[in-house]
């Protein structure tokens, strides 16, 4: 059924079909290993698998593992001409996994149900088809995107990594073509202007939950990527 959202969990055995419709697999817990044309390989969490209508796919993947699979009609102009199969997702439409994973094993409501859908949709459209992460990053990315709000110290996240200093920042630059402090003050930014947008939280408790105890360096930061001080951002 096209348009559709459901969880479900696969067996350790392969098997094999295909469908009339487009269907993403975007895991929740565990990882699915798939084999589609083009493709083949493990998808986990924070990634998402395109398999387009009629195409022929093989999947096997741990009992207990959980998946957020959205059946579509038609595609996203960003996925629709994308040729990437397989890539990472961003954090809002992971923290949007979870809500929708408790709204369908709690209640049958068809209404929340389109709603839902539409809002998966629109988040989908927004996607940055970035490649998939090597595992050890993708660990440090979580854990970046839970502690924005902390100092960032480099050996710690090397030890999330499992890696040597040296080993991270080269691993972590090959993976995302920047540095771990530019990745990070990219997010904080990003999370600060969402913050500066959305809600009515002081400049100094904003500057503070994106990693700044100092407001003035925080305002030089934020207007430096937007040109303008978080006071008149929000004018």
């Amino acid at each position: 059924m096209p348009n559709h959202l459901s969880i479900r969990s696969y067996s350790r055995q392969r098997r094999g079909h295909a469908h009339e419709f487009h269907q993403l697999v975007l895991p929740l817990r565990g990882v699915i290993n798939i084999e589609l044309d083009g493709f083949a390989g493990k998808v986990a969490p924070g990634e998402c698998v395109l398999i387009r209508a009629g195409e022929l796919h093989h999947f096997t993947a741990n009992a207990e593992a959980r998946f957020v699979v959205a059946d579509m009609a038609s595609l996203p102009a960003n996925l629709a001409s994308a040729d990437r199969i397989a890539f990472a997702i961003s954090p809002p439409l992971i923290r949007y996994l979870d809500f929708i994973e408790a709204q369908l094993e709690h209640q049958i409501n068809p209404e929340v149900e389109r709603s839902m859908f539409a809002t998966f949709a629109l988040l989908l459209a927004e996607q940055r088809l970035l490649p998939q992460v090597d595992h050890r990053i993708q660990a440090v990315l979580q854990h970046i995107e839970q502690h924005l709000a902390s100092k960032v110290v480099i050996r710690d996240l090397a030890g999330v990594a499992c890696l040597s200093e040296t080993q991270f920042k080269k691993l972590f630059r090959q993976q995302l073509g920047q540095t771990v402090m530019q990745y990070v003050t990219a997010k904080r930014m990003d999370k600060a202007r969402a913050l500066l947008q959305h809600t009515d939280y002081s400049v100094q408790l904003i500057a503070e939950q994106v990693g700044y105890t100092d407001i003035s360096a925080f305002s030089r930061r934020f207007s430096a990527n937007f040109g303008l001080t978080p006071t008149r951002f929000t004018q």
